[in-house]
């Protein structure tokens, strides 16, 4: 090889990313979140960038910030991106509307969005569009499903309760869109009761029991999953029979959960990640739903309710606690 040559594709060979890379040049990653980490959701998003080589210090920089409260959600927000991260990590529906709000250049992925077509972060699944794309928790009319089950459980149940957080975009949707339907269709009465955060919890569920709520279904949000001891320990108080949407709740003494494996959905999105930052655009990846659904009931808080759990819902649980 002639000696310009041999100087030509050192230089290219050099410039590649491979090689930066193993010269020490980091990718930097922003992940916005509104609680404090839970050990085995993060444990599962180290897991899943590593299952694609990615390393935190080593080959990677995260930038984590945690809001606690939504009005600190845009200051946050900016403040990652004012480090030109390669790409932002949103955790929920609140941060992925806040960083979606913030850029439409640099790339995100969103994980545990119940409906980001119905919020309007993308354009659809197949065909996300803009800088945005990722992991959706739910299907639509899961939440009818979910219903269907505490009802199971609870068959003399004519009015079930619904933990919601007003500041939580998913939430809004589907008050206004699905529960009617729903309610028409079980013949059942959806009161709503609303915390957006920990001291509105106790209050939360004393109107429900107020309003003679015969259970209660707690839907998915950061402020639940933050504070699910509390939680569980509110709807024993109220001896109300709860539903949750993550398992966590069941295997920490809730009466049962039915919904998808969060921990699995973090590990996925090392793959976002990892395409992503290999030059994939957003837009060019599908949004995927989960591939699994679990019911995991727990039989202590039903002895201590006087529940008999039916056959029926015993046969198809992934697991039941005794």
């Amino acid at each position: 090889m002639k000696r310009r040559e041999f100087i030509a594709a050192t230089t290219a060979l050099l410039a590649s990313p491979r090689c930066l890379l193993a010269q020490g040049t980091r990718r930097r990653v922003g992940f916005l979140a509104m609680t404090d980490p839970v050990p085995a959701i993060d444990s599962a998003w180290l897991a899943g960038l590593r299952n694609h080589g990615w390393i935190d210090g080593r080959n990677l920089i995260i930038e984590y910030r945690y809001a606690l409260s939504q009005d600190r959600l845009p200051a946050l927000a900016a403040e990652l991106i004012s480090l030109s991260p390669d790409l932002l990590i949103a955790t929920n529906p609140q941060t992925a509307v806040a960083l979606k709000s913030a850029t439409a250049t640099i790339p995100i992925v969103f994980v545990a969005v119940a409906d980001p077509v119905g919020i309007g972060l993308v354009q659809s699944l197949s065909r996300p569009g803009g800088n945005i794309t990722g992991l959706a928790t739910l299907v639509p009319g899961f939440t009818g499903k979910t219903i269907e089950i505490l009802r199971e459980m609870v068959p003399t149940a004519s009015k079930i309760a619904v933990l919601a957080n007003p500041g939580n975009p998913m939430h809004r949707r589907v008050i206004a869109e699905e529960f009617p339907q729903t309610a028409r269709k079980l013949g059942v009465a959806l009161p709503i009761v609303e915390a957006t955060k920990a001291e509105e919890l106790d209050i939360a569920f004393a109107s429900a029991a107020t309003q003679h709520a015969d259970a209660i279904v707690v839907f998915g949000d950061p402020l639940t999953i933050q504070h699910a001891p509390r939680v569980i320990a509110l709807a024993a108080k109220h001896h109300l029979p709860a539903s949750y949407l993550f398992r966590l709740f069941a295997t920490n003494g809730g009466l049962i959960s039915y919904g998808p494996d969060l921990a699995d959905l973090f590990f996925r999105a090392g793959g976002y990640v990892d395409r992503i930052l290999k030059g994939t655009k957003p837009s060019d990846l599908p949004v995927e739903q989960p591939t699994k659904y679990e019911l995991v009931i727990n039989l202590k808080p039903a002895k201590a309710l006087g529940l008999t759990v039916p056959p029926s819902l015993l046969v198809r649980a992934d697991e039941v606690i005794e």
